[in-house]
């Protein structure tokens, strides 16, 4: 983690503050004086401001419900930010853990903890999240082949990464995915010839969307845990 931000994560100072402390020498680690905002700190480093040791408060994990038109950011913008949904402490602190489009609904992670996100997004850990699509025209009889066996999306070097596609009808489907390009399901339904008209992502992981739209919960120690023990077998289960 930043010393900056370690020190605002253990206090009450502003940015502004925190940034003018560290920069006074007011801040040491391992007794030494540090005037770098950006140096990393681990678990077991001493970190003192003005000689008093500093001790993180804990980390935040949350499940929320995102609705239609709601934007992915700590601010609010041409559409409102999820985070106007949290009535929770200090929600600057926080960030979400994979974005979803303003139109799309459904799994929304968020939590403070950027060891914890990376698990979620990074490629190399190949968490799955599951998305409902509903679609313009009917499924065609071969696209969940062409999905596992990976296609070729406009301005990509490669094909995608196995997915796995289930039919629940003719136009609505579930698809599952290790990998997060941009804007990927419109983009892989519209290489097959089809259009995304809904999409709500309901699965992230082992984490199940489960409270109504635009309401959040806590997650459970369980399901926290489980973001740090996905692996490549999860991804493997596609193909």
């Amino acid at each position: 983690m930043r010393l900056d931000r370690f020190v605002s994560k253990s206090t009450e100072l502003t940015q502004q503050q925190v940034s003018d402390c560290i920069a006074q020498a007011n801040v040491s680690v391992n007794g030494v004086a540090v005037t770098d905002e950006a140096t990393q700190v681990h678990e077991n480093n001493l970190v003192q401001f003005n000689g008093q040791t500093l001790v993180p408060r804990p980390f935040r994990y949350l499940l929320l419900h995102k609705p239609q038109q709601t934007l992915c950011s700590n601010v609010d913008g041409v559409h409102p930010s999820v985070f106007s949904l949290l009535d929770i402490e200090r929600p600057s602190e926080l960030h979400i853990a994979g974005r979803l489009d303003a139109d799309t609904t459904g799994l929304v992670l968020i939590t403070d903890d950027g060891r914890w996100t990376f698990n979620i997004t990074s490629p190399k850990y190949a968490c799955y999240k599951t998305y409902r699509v509903n679609l313009a025209k009917p499924i065609k009889e071969d696209v969940a082949e062409r999905f596992a066996n990976g296609i070729a999306l406009q301005g990509e070097k490669g094909l995608t990464l196995p997915a796995r596609l289930e039919i629940i009808s003719a136009q609505q489907v579930l698809l599952t995915l290790t990998e997060g390009k941009f804007h990927q399901v419109k983009r892989m339904f519209a290489a097959v010839g089809n259009k995304v008209v809904a999409l709500h992502r309901q699965r992230i992981g082992a984490v199940e969307l489960d409270v109504p739209e635009g309401q959040w919960r806590y997650l459970t120690a369980e399901e926290i845990s489980s973001f740090y023990t996905v692996n490549s077998e999860d991804g493997a289960a596609l193909s």
